[in-house]
């Protein structure tokens, strides 16, 4: 069903907004609105492969004060796909890990992240400064002429007209009211999102809402004393994080209690909460400000030719720090499935499986978050010996969730079994990086599918089975070969967001595996 023409109450008449605007002499294959770490991602993977993309950004410049600190294994594997990653690496730090503990500092919880280098070829875990990140994300897009980017421009409406979607914005520079025409429009425009509200979508509250004061610092002075592990203060009076950001920054994080003073964020009272931790001579107050956490997932993240991404499209507490990571994966997600539609005209069943399967995705992680949440204001180890493994020591210890895609796309080569007697789990599960004669996998591949396969099905299949799909073979490979046998199957079909669309140990599964994936994906 088309929909509506939307347009924000910002000035501008929606009877009369169309014969009101100037037009640009471009068409565009997708309006991003919101030039955040998410924007920027998807305006960087759609500028790969050559897709004319604009991106709308209110502000005029990147935001200077720190906002997420925090992203995983996989959303460095979004930055090494976008060619990015060794300008990431050098600005973000590697995080040990993160703990849980009382009013004596007995661990309650541990969550260590492993010290090497994880299966996705990068450390499970980074702390990083998100002005840094936004400026390499940016310049990454300098390498495209099909991107075009507008600061001081305010996203107010669209519409959509069959395969053509009419996005009307206005320059505040100049007050002058614009329009383009798209295929797709991607809000990536944060908690308030503009267009998710013009897409008229409900949204559900998962429960959580708390405000906590965000303390940020520069240190004058070396403290090693204050630890390099992420420490969550399980205090039913205050409780409190403490975080260990790149350089000389780090982050308090103090819970709001009722009753609170209005001037929690004056820096004689910022101090007072500091005192355990730091004195006023030992760093720079940089933002002291009060923020509302909570958890909340649209209910509709497409309409049409417009989808949301990001914070638009959920949000969660902080106590794992995935609020931005889920957004990447968002995009990772979504970034491919609009490439095919845009290049085949693919069906509108691909773009259903955006939401389909990253929504129970994100909603696993949120569920975790509250429940770490929960435990950082009662001071209860129950519900974390629950979720949690222990340590010989008898230590409760967490380990980082990995969920598979909800339903979507997934596909078992063999509606029955596989050659062993067993279905295929893997698909909608993240796939390893292998390294290829020095070269990672990911840069090798590009954002594009790759199929993994052993000599033996190689063999049996022949290579005019593959039909030209991008084959890594286990052939003189030995990560490769690990891979394939660690998941006990012939081959395995890497999508562009790095998870498995589907496995095969038959040349007859390969068969079936190829030619679905070809309804999708090209391969």
């Amino acid at each position: 069903m088309t929909p509506p023409t939307r347009h924000a109450q910002q000035g501008i008449d929606a009877d009369n907004a169309v014969n009101n605007i100037v037009g640009l002499d471009a068409d565009f294959d997708v309006v991003i609105v919101g030039y955040g770490p998410v924007g920027a991602t998807l305006a960087n993977l759609l500028g790969m492969h050559g897709h004319r993309v604009l991106v709308l950004e209110r502000e005029a410049s990147v935001y200077h004060l720190p906002r997420a600190v925090h992203f995983d294994e996989e959303v460095m594997r979004v930055f090494q796909t976008i060619g990015l990653a060794h300008l990431v690496e050098q600005v973000a730090r590697v995080n040990p890990g993160m703990r849980f503990v009382d009013d004596s500092g007995t661990i309650l919880l541990d969550w260590p992240r492993p010290a090497g280098i994880g299966p996705g070829g990068w450390h499970s875990s980074y702390r990083f400064h998100q002005p840094d990140l936004e400026q390499i994300l940016r310049g990454g897009l300098e390498r495209y002429v099909n991107v075009t980017v507008r600061s001081q421009c305010e996203f107010t409406g669209f519409t959509e007209r069959g395969s053509v979607n009419q996005v009307q914005f206005i320059d505040l520079r100049t007050n002058q009211s614009l329009q383009v025409s798209t295929s797709y429009l991607i809000g990536c425009d944060g908690g308030r999102s503009t267009v998710r509200q013009l897409m008229q979508t409900d949204t559900e509250d998962l429960g959580f809402r708390e405000s906590w004061l965000v303390v940020d610092v520069l240190l004058n002075q070396p403290m090693e004393q204050l630890g390099d592990f992420t420490i969550q203060y399980c205090n039913v009076q205050q409780p409190a994080t403490y975080v260990r950001c790149p350089e000389n920054r780090r982050r308090w994080e103090i819970a709001m209690q009722p009753g609170a003073a209005a001037d929690m964020t004056q820096p004689e009272t910022v101090w007072h909460l500091l005192k355990d931790w730091i004195e006023p001579s030992q760093a720079t107050l940089e933002r002291a400000a009060i923020y509302t956490f909570h958890s909340m997932i649209a209910r509709q993240w497409r309409c049409g030719r417009t989808l949301i991404a990001g914070d638009a499209a959920h949000q969660m507490p902080p106590f794992m720090g995935q609020g931005m990571c889920a957004g990447i994966r968002d995009v990772a997600n979504l970034g491919w499935k609009l490439h095919q539609c845009i290049t085949r005209g693919n069906s509108e069943q691909l773009l259903d499986s955006y939401q389909s399967e990253r929504h129970p995705h994100v909603h696993a992680y949120i569920d975790t978050a509250i429940r770490l949440g929960t435990l950082l204001n009662s001071c209860e180890t129950g519900e974390a010996l629950r979720s949690a493994m222990s340590n010989d020591d008898g230590t409760p210890t967490m380990k980082s969730i990995a969920p598979r895609l909800g339903g979507g796309l997934a596909f078992v080569a063999n509606a029955e079994v596989t050659a062993e007697g067993v279905p295929d789990q893997h698909t909608g599960t993240l796939a390893p990086q292998a390294v290829l004669d020095g070269v990672m996998l990911d840069d090798v591949a590009g954002y594009n599918p790759v199929l993994l396969i052993n000599d033996e099905l190689l063999c049996e299949a022949g290579e005019a089975a593959l039909h030209g799909v991008p084959v890594q073979s286990a052939d003189g490979n030995k990560q490769i070969a690990k891979i394939l046998t660690d998941l006990k199957v012939g081959a395995a079909l890497v999508r562009s967001d790095r998870y498995v669309f589907g496995c095969a140990n038959t040349a007859d599964e390969l068969t079936d595996l190829l030619s679905a994936a070809k309804n999708v994906m090209v391969l």
